[in-house]
């Protein structure tokens, strides 16, 4: 059975239980090379599907998941059972079809998923990676292609193609590492020689750090590092359902500033990015959704069941996590953007590649305490003298409202495309 009647099927099916019904279906094809021992390990091919099916009766909602479209029926009466038993909410029904003109960069239509394209980037990462004395001790690359269709018993159905590049390496010099990566829908965009040759340069540029003394200086958070704090506290924040139930720190903020008036932030669903799409993952078509406007909060995020519930209209800002994931309120491509400045070539800062330990932030309230990852003084737009070890303290609300300016290296890091960031007299914890 080929997805197209897979889903006629299932749609009808389930119309004889329930009162409406979504199949989002997807199947995908990737090729991934690894490097193992400083050298090009076999190139591997996979196959997927995903299957999530809702079914919605007397505002019930039941939801079901699996990676066998063998197994939809069972899959189905999962989706039926769990309905069941969900409390009653709210509900205006699912979206009808409507005309999409906009065309998202979603997928490389030149992107051939092969062993020969993950094997020569896999190579350039090796190049670049031996322009500095550091051993490679891991990396990948990856192609993927995904046809996806969403489909509900309204009349809606569309399809989108998606295709993914990424390339990773790791590098060790001494006991000091180097990590760089690279994602994007277009090969094009994909310097895997840089890739290589950055995260071989940031191990051998570590080695011989010394310690910092604890106190206030001015941080440059790369796009990497300012991304972490971003998606952790910032994207949270700007969720419906988190605004409604007291979880967000901008509740009752709307219309006020909240950042630093430089700075703009918005989802773009048709920007070059990583969640480019047309529709979201319940069939609303999107749109450019602008959060915050020169610091200023304009909206939030809503989903369809968020929506109903709060008398709001859906922003189109349903998501998935992951293949088989159920809906979820998120971003599509989240825009920083702003005034740019040559922040890299200010006065001596502290220059910090990555962080670790964003996850453990307060959503909430913003405050975080995160361990620097290559961290480097900089001056002059170079990078100096390595810093061993140290942390960074603060409050990404209270960072943001008051920013030291923008750079002009925008890179896509995840779902998040924006520049490095740089910030005054931030709280540095060392020796």
């Amino acid at each position: 059975m080929n997805g197209g009647d897979l889903i006629d099927r299932i749609l009808w099916e389930g119309l004889r239980h329930a009162e409406e019904v979504e199949v989002f279906f997807g199947e995908g094809r990737s090729v991934s090379a690894e490097i193992k021992h400083s050298v090009i390990g076999n190139a591997e091919e996979s196959r997927s599907w995903c299957l999530s099916i809702r079914t919605i009766d007397r505002g019930r909602i039941g939801a079901s998941s699996t990676s066998d479209p063998r197994k939809w029926r069972s899959c189905l009466d999962a989706a039926l059972a769990s309905g069941r038993v969900a409390n009653a909410q709210e509900w205006g029904g699912l979206p009808k079809p409507v005309d999409i003109v906009s065309t998202a960069p979603s997928a490389d239509p030149d992107l051939i998923v092969g062993a020969d394209g993950a094997s020569t980037l896999v190579g350039q990462l090796l190049e670049g990676a031996a322009e500095h004395p550091a051993r490679v001790v891991g990396g990948s690359a990856e192609l993927a292609r995904t046809d996806l269709t969403i489909a509900n018993s309204s009349g809606v159905r569309y399809g989108m193609d998606r295709t993914v590049v990424s390339v990773t390496l790791e590098a060790i010099h001494g006991q000091s590492t180097g990590y760089e990566f690279a994602a994007s829908p277009f090969l094009t965009d994909i310097d895997a020689r840089s890739v290589g040759e950055q995260a071989a340069r940031l191990a051998v540029h570590s080695a011989g750090g010394r310690d910092v003394a604890s106190g206030r200086y001015d941080v440059i958070l790369s796009p990497i590092a300012a991304a972490q704090l971003i998606g952790y506290v910032l994207v949270p924040a700007l969720s419906g359902r988190n605004v409604k139930a007291g979880r967000s720190f901008l509740a009752g903020r709307l219309g006020e500033q909240v950042l630093d008036q430089d700075l703009s932030i918005y989802d773009d669903p048709a920007a070059r990015g990583l969640g480019s799409a047309s529709w979201d993952a319940e069939g609303v078509p999107t749109r450019r959704l602008d959060f915050v406007e020169r610091g200023v909060l304009r909206c939030f995020a809503y989903d369809l069941k968020t929506a109903y519930r709060y008398h709001e209209e859906s922003t189109a800002s349903a998501v998935r996590s992951g293949a088989e994931g159920g809906v979820a309120i998120g971003v599509h491509n989240l825009v920083v953007d702003g005034r740019r400045t040559a922040v890299l070539g200010d006065e001596r800062a502290i220059w910090v590649h990555d962080v670790v330990g964003a996850h453990t932030a307060n959503p909430l309230s913003g405050d975080f305490s995160v361990e620097l990852s290559n961290p480097f003084w900089m001056e002059g737009g170079e990078l100096q003298e390595p810093i061993r070890t140290a942390m960074l303290a603060g409050n990404v609300f209270d960072m943001l409202a008051d920013i030291g300016g923008l750079g002009d290296d925008t890179r896509i890091v995840g779902r998040v495309i924006l520049p490095s960031i740089r910030f005054n007299k931030q709280q540095i914890i060392g020796k």
